[in-house]
């Protein structure tokens, strides 16, 4: 079984209502929003830059990051692009 196909089992497991594969390229900015459920990620490759009013977490390959819920954040996509397994308590809350 390849990681993804793990990530998206355990995310499953943990009782995820959606759990996909997403992918961006490089330097796509996400502006600021929040989530009404538990959003989570693993990256697969490439890494993401979370921006929480000034707090900065940068997310590589081999992560894996549970996003607090409710608070504001935005997010740009390192400069080689990213993929990960995203799962949302919500679906389509990301």
């Amino acid at each position: 079984m390849e990681l993804s196909e793990r990530w998206i089992k355990t995310f499953e497991e943990e009782g995820f209502a959606s759990v996909y594969e997403w992918s961006d390229p490089a330097d796509t900015v996400y502006k600021p929003h929040s989530h009404k459920g538990k959003v989570s990620l693993f990256i697969t490759d490439g890494e993401i830059e979370f921006d929480f009013s000034g707090e900065k977490k940068i997310v590589k390959v081999g992560e894996r990051f549970d996003v607090p819920i409710g608070a504001e954040h935005s997010a740009v996509v390192g400069p080689n692009g990213w993929i990960g397994i995203v799962a949302e308590e919500i679906e389509e809350d990301s």
